[in-house]
């Protein structure tokens, strides 16, 4: 019996090591298919070595880009936090010459409000021409690209004889190249830095509050030696200074190879040789359907729109995100004009906005020191708090809409201005937590042209509803209302997202161990009525009963 179990034992071994030896064969084919560099689709090749060149990553062992997280990084942050004093800042010191324009033009609060609209608009809808950039001429020539543009947009400005012509140079020009400087920075610091991006990307985002900290007094400034027109010229000079600032924007490592380029020019070359004959073949069939598979690798490319799709969190945090900045940017349009309405001067309420500007100043460097703390290095938990500073800043609104004394505005900035930092700090965090970091450009650049529907519509209707009531106070309860929703969704979404995927991870876990549990009842009843010679058995079994 004792070698009868041996037997037993042996063939449970065998088929074990038969087992193992299957599965190890199925790993390594599975390894060698992935990482075979011919079995990848043309168009993903295409799209790493894309973004390989765009950022000019070094590359490790992996073959991924080498993020330094120091080093000649921080001057990358601190050439960042200029260029946000310079873009996304700068639609908000607007709101200091919005009376000046709106008295020499003759307009109402509609058609004044469309400058900092399309302004805002274009800065963000210009994300695909910015990642198509990005991708042919490197970050640091589109920065530079941007700063021209935005320098020479506001200059031509300040001889602007009609709001149309104020919207085509403040507003498409200078938008233009404001969305050409931002996007980028933002971009070198995501591949600067991995283990520490909340801190580098809260850092960096106090170059928001610098700007709205020293830019409505230095257009208080100008407003009141040069007038509005001098003022947009002396500000187009220094709107060029995001060229050197892009100039500082150092890719990571060296270029790619030409033997890798040539491989590529060869594999699209014939490529596109396979697409003409299949086109002459197929005739008009044939030329839609790869039109289509040339768009559809482009739109993935640059706009994301497939993770909408295939991507829960994304999609909703796009879509909270969009509806945020429909009313986001409203009150720092309207709090100067709100303010000097019942009768505060021009010097309180611009100093009004600088307040706004150096408490974000002072919260974001803190948060960026509390989010670099080795505790919250890696946490999930970054939506929520975003979620919640959207909340805040939406209830803010409505302490502006209660009096119109210097106090109680005083006390609207600091609750509207905390939460500010606090989104402003984590906006970008979130997004590159969500979607991977070679998809960020082009989800960012999805979520900008989104942002940018809104941009265009959130003044132009503050406007109409200030028109209609001569009352601005209904624009911040309306502001109100529309941030408070917006940060109740996306918490909601997500809190529902990862309830479903905890749900999805026990049920994976449950299907696991059975399976587990499966091939092992198998490999027994296999061992236990696998085929001996009978007869053997008999001979044993009788000289072990002897």
């Amino acid at each position: 019996m004792t070698e009868g179990v041996e037997v037993h034992q042996a063939q449970a071994n065998s088929a074990d090591a038969a087992t193992t030896a299957v599965t190890r064969s199925r790993t390594s084919s599975l390894q060698a298919v992935e990482t075979d560099p011919g079995s990848e689709e043309p168009d993903q090749q295409e799209e790493d070595s894309s973004s390989f060149h765009s950022t000019g990553g070094a590359e490790d062992s992996s073959g991924g880009p080498v993020a330094p997280d120091g080093g000649w990084g921080w001057v990358v942050v601190a050439a960042t936090v200029l260029v946000l004093a310079m873009t996304l800042a700068f639609p908000s010191c607007i709101g200091i010459f919005y009376t000046d324009l709106q008295n020499d033009f003759q307009a109402s609060n509609t058609e004044t409000s469309w400058v900092p609209a399309i302004m805002m608009a274009v800065l963000h809808a210009c994300g695909p021409i910015c990642s198509v950039l990005v991708e042919c001429l490197g970050c640091r020539a589109t920065i530079i690209i941007g700063g021209i543009l935005s320098g020479l947009g506001m200059a031509a400005s300040s001889f602007a004889q009609t709001l149309v012509e104020l919207y085509i140079t403040a507003g498409i020009i200078t938008g233009m190249g404001f969305s050409l400087s931002f996007q980028p920075s933002i971009t070198m610091v995501g591949h600067y830095f991995v283990r520490r991006r909340a801190f580098a990307n809260a850092l960096s985002s106090t170059g928001t509050a610098l700007g709205l900290s020293t830019l409505p007094l230095l257009a208080n400034y100008l407003l009141s030696s040069f007038g509005w027109r001098g003022s947009f010229l002396v500000l187009g000079g220094v709107l060029l200074n995001c060229c050197v600032c892009g100039a500082v924007m150092r890719p990571l490592g060296a270029k790619p190879k030409m033997e890798a380029r040539t491989g590529q020019t060869n594999n699209r070359q014939l490529k596109t040789n396979c697409l003409s004959i299949t086109q002459e073949r197929e005739g008009l069939k044939g030329r839609l359907r790869a039109t289509l598979s040339t768009v559809m690798p482009f739109l993935r490319r640059h706009m994301a729109f497939d993770l909408l799709c295939s991507n829960p969190y994304f999609c909703a945090y796009a879509l909270g995100v969009s509806w945020m900045m429909l009313g986001f940017v409203v009150p720092l349009v309207y709090l100067v004009p709100y303010a000097t309405a019942y009768g505060m001067e021009q010097d309180q309420a611009a100093l009004l906005m600088a307040i706004l500007g150096l408490i974000n100043i002072t919260v974001r460097p803190a948060t960026a020191m509390v989010f670099g703390l080795p505790r919250f290095r890696g946490s999930h938990n970054f939506a929520y708090l975003f979620a919640a500073a959207v909340l805040i800043n939406g209830l803010s609104n409505c302490i502006c809409g209660m009096a119109t004394s210097f106090p109680v505005l005083l006390a609207y900035v600091i609750v509207f201005g905390f939460s500010m930092s606090l989104i402003g700090s984590l906006l970008f965090t979130v997004l590159m937590d969500t979607v991977e970091m070679s998809r960020f450009p082009s989800a960012l650049g999805l979520i900008s042209i989104m942002e940018s529907i809104m941009f265009l519509l959130g003044p132009p209707l503050a406007g109409i509803l200030v028109d209609s009531t001569s009352q601005y106070t209904y624009v911040f309860f309306a502001c109100s209302i529309n941030g408070s929703t917006a940060g109740l969704f996306i918490m909601l979404s997500f809190y529902w997202l990862d309830r479903q995927k905890c749900r999805e991870v026990k049920s994976s876990f449950t299907h696991k161990d059975i399976n587990s549990l499966k091939p092992s009842t198998k490999m027994t009843i296999d061992c236990d009525y696998s085929p001996v010679p009978l007869h053997g058995n008999t001979i044993r079994d009788t000289e072990t009963d002897v």
